[in-house]
């Protein structure tokens, strides 16, 4: 992009340069190489086409995530923490060996073993995750969460999440548990069926103070 001056006020393409005005300013620039047609439909754009339909899937799906665990997002106070789940949902994705490429999902890839150890294993900021702190199995009515005897809390929080991948749509169920100090086993409720493609998220403090958190 360059200025110019003439007493000619161009506004318009002429050839392969582009003149208009910018904040009070005669300004020309050359022409967009990008050709909007030729990206949906020529065979040069295939791999772009491909990364760039994968890429939208994830920051959506990443999004949906992101919206269920707000006020835990809001206790990381990492600035990064956007892009550092985008990247998350990218490697997940490329698990996806089911897939064709250009049509890989979060959804195929978080099914794998790797995958959902993957999301485990994500640290949100600074917070610690849980590791081996937390298990959960499930019963006939509800869900049963054991916690290692080795740490000390004060109160469990678990989001259970319904994620619909296609859609990009969740529902959420908040559920607080008051630890007592002589038991380490808790029951929380069961909120959507078997069917539903669901995770459980657990916040574990002590003091008041969020001192770990993460998908179990």
């Amino acid at each position: 992009m360059a200025t110019y001056e003439s007493f000619l006020k161009l506004n318009g393409t002429v050839g392969d340069l582009v003149f208009y005005n910018l904040n009070g300013k005669n300004v020309v620039r050359k022409k967009s190489g990008f050709n909007k047609n030729a990206f949906k439909k020529s065979a040069s754009y295939e791999k772009v086409r491909q990364n760039s339909s994968e890429f939208g899937h994830c920051s959506k799906v990443g999004k949906v995530f992101r919206q269920c665990l707000e006020p835990y997002i809001k206790e990381c106070d990492d600035a990064l923490l956007y892009q550092k789940f985008a990247k998350l949902m990218t490697e997940i994705k490329d698990l996806d060996i089911i897939s064709e490429k250009g049509k890989r999902t979060v959804k195929n890839g978080i099914a794998t073993d790797e995958g959902l150890m993957m999301l485990r294993d994500f640290q949100f900021g600074e917070i610690s995750p849980l590791e081996n702190l937390v298990s959960v199995s499930e019963g006939l009515w509800d869900y049963s969460l054991a916690l290692n005897k080795s740490i000390s809390v004060d109160e469990i929080t678990v989001e259970t999440l319904k994620i619909d991948f296609d859609e990009y749509e969740s529902e959420h169920f908040k559920e607080i548990v008051s630890a007592g100090k002589t038991h380490n086993e808790y029951v929380f409720q069961k909120h959507f069926s078997e069917s539903d493609v669901q995770f459980h998220f657990v916040a574990l403090k002590k003091d008041n103070e969020i001192i770990r958190m993460g998908f179990v």
